[in-house]
């Protein structure tokens, strides 16, 4: 996050050194070597609606903002998919802000889980679940099943501490965060994401911690005159420490940040992605820092990662800046078999694109990609890559909003309350602006905050949650096309149950896609687990190679199209209900 009054001193340029490995480069041959995917087609007509009231979401992010300007007002908050009850829809659960010294509200503020009722509907279900998170102070959400019991459970971040509610698979969790080692006490902790890094069939989790803020150092900035104190920048404050905690399969976990090599360096920790950036089979870990280089740590298979950061590319922007680096995803945009990156940045900044190289190192493509400086003045937060027109190219959605509420007192063409952006992936990594044509509630200024992405209606198309800082949040649905798709559900058997980190290879008419099951991603959010294929015109699947973390490849052929499908490994599709939802 960088308020109005930041600096911009620039960075010395980064040397950029090559790492290279027998499995990147035998990754990058394969991937060259499948017909490439056609140029997408013009951007379909396609509409977000804000469904919301008719759903029956009567939640509120309160901004617990005072005169103070405590920093950690202008943060959060996220939002999650799950499927919680395990019944094929998506459920909604929003990251709710708590009091702080100088803010008490009337009431106790509570996060709050929503159960998809299956006609276009929500219910609240917080109280009788049991994850309202009373009195504390949230942040960002990560879900996962870490204890491979087939149900999904919540990791809460929060300033000062974080929360785990473990599932009990009867509609209810359990606040069992003390049992397992996962508080974070005394932490700032933004974002978190599950994955597997050691392969051992069990989920561990990384948090992302912020700044060394508290009420007592909150420092006064901006003019000294009435309405213009202002939130300070970022080093002003020391940063904290990344964690990551592995599960010791037993219903705890041991805090292995030292031993593993991922606390070494200071961090300003916002957004964290875990995916096989490297292409040798084993999950890494990137990080968007704010103010601070961008982290990747490559993992060793021996339960210690190599920080690559500088030495990638990733750490600064092509002319050797340090940006707000907040929201951050991965894809292939380009088709080559290799996860691309995205992060974004505030205003005056611009949001990077990062090609993968195949070889350990990334180039800065933000100019040569198209995206360049259309979105100069918005302030980006979270990002998610999606093909909202089932194309089959993903694109690059993004949630925006000023952390500074009186902003335009510092930048006139700056404004608090900001629209989403869409780029339109037109194949082969090259992307254009259509955020205008995606119709009015799309183009509603916001201040956008946590954003998480899912097909809630089980119609093939991705719709949109957006926690908006100080309001009510936005719940896009995604008026599509007739273009086909496939969405496949992961069971893991000797795998983690969620199958995250998985690589999932699907070829139809000859063109071949690729993506991972990713953790973390976006900002403080978390998006629905099932992986989405977009395939265009094209209405016949050849195969699906799924390679699972154990090294389990299963290769299923002659998949239908247009439909959900849940893959248990080992042993193919199973039955599963996804019910179409059928609005009132």
């Amino acid at each position: 996050m960088n308020p109005a009054l930041r600096s911009s001193a620039l960075c010395a340029l980064l040397t950029a050194l090559v790492l290279q490995t027998p499995a990147n480069l035998v990754f990058g041959q394969a991937a060259k070597s499948t017909k490439p995917a056609p140029p997408a087609a013009p951007a379909s007509a396609v509409r977000f609606t804000d469904i919301r009231k008719s759903a029956g979401i009567s939640f509120v992010q309160d901004s617990t903002q005072t005169d103070e300007k405590y920093y950690l007002e202008t943060m959060g908050t996220g939002v999650a998919f799950l499927d919680y009850d395990q019944d094929g829809l998506m459920d909604i659960y929003f990251v709710q802000s708590g009091a702080t010294e100088a803010y008490k509200p009337a009431q106790p503020l509570r996060s709050a889980l929503y159960h998809n009722n299956g006609d276009g509907t929500f219910t609240d279900v917080t109280a009788k679940a049991g994850v309202a998170g009373e009195g504390h102070y949230g942040q960002g959400v990560a879900v996962g099943d870490f204890n491979n019991d087939g149900y999904p459970d919540l990791y809460v971040t929060g300033y000062g501490s974080a929360i785990l509610y473990s599932n009990n698979g009867d509609g209810t969790f359990t606040d069992v965060t003390s049992h397992l080692g996962l508080a974070d006490e005394g932490n700032w902790s933004t974002s978190a994401g599950w994955f597997d890094y050691d392969k051992d069939g069990y989920l561990d989790l990384v948090v992302t911690n912020y700044i060394e803020w508290s009420p007592k150092n909150n420092m006064w900035c901006g003019d000294r005159k009435p309405g213009y104190r202002s939130y300070c920048n970022p080093n002003n404050y020391r940063g904290q420490k990344t964690k990551l905690y592995h599960n010791n399969h037993d219903g705890t976990f041991t805090d292995v940040s030292d031993k593993s090599g991922v606390s070494a360096p200071e961090s300003k920790g916002m957004g964290v992605l875990l995916a096989d950036l490297n292409g040798d089979g084993w999950p890494d870990i990137a990080i968007a820092n704010d103010t601070w280089p961008n982290f990747l740590f490559l993992n060793n298979h021996d339960g210690t990662f190599t920080d690559a950061s500088l030495i990638s590319g990733l750490a600064a922007s092509e002319d050797g800046r340090y940006e707000a680096g907040m929201g951050i995803d991965a894809a292939d945009v380009d088709g080559d078999g290799l996860l691309d990156i995205y992060i974004t940045h505030l205003d005056f900044e611009l949001n990077r694109i990062y090609h993968n190289n195949g070889d350990s190192t990334f180039t800065d493509a933000t100019y040569s990609s198209g995206i360049g400086n259309k979105a100069i003045l918005l302030s980006g937060v979270a990002a998610k890559f999606i093909d909202y027109d089932n194309d089959g190219w993903p694109d690059i959605l993004q949630a925006n909003g000023a952390m500074v509420d009186n902003v335009q007192l510092y930048h006139s063409l700056v404004s608090y309350k900001e629209p989403l952006l869409m780029f339109h992936n037109l194949g082969h990594g090259k992307f254009e602006k259509t955020s205008e044509s995606l119709g009015p509630d799309f183009n509603r200024p916001m201040v956008g905050r946590g954003l998480a992405t899912a097909d809630f209606f089980n119609d093939g198309q991705v719709g949109i949650a957006v926690n908006c800082r100080g309001e009510s949040p936005v719940i896009l649905r995604n008026e599509g096309t007739a273009n086909h798709w496939l969405e496949v559900l992961l069971i893991g058997d000797k795998s983690n149950r969620d199958g995250i980190g998985s690589v999932l290879k699907l070829t139809s008419d000859g063109v071949v896609q690729v993506d991972q099951a990713k953790g973390g991603t976006s900002y403080m959010s978390a998006s629905d687990p099932r992986i989405h294929f977009g395939l265009g015109k094209r209405n016949k699947i050849e195969s699906l190679q799924i390679t699972w973390p154990s090294g389990r490849v299963d290769k299923l052929t002659s998949l239908p199209i247009d439909t959900i499908i849940a893959v248990k490994e080992g042993t193919g599709i199973v039955p599963h209900p996804f019910p179409k939802v059928k609005p009132r």
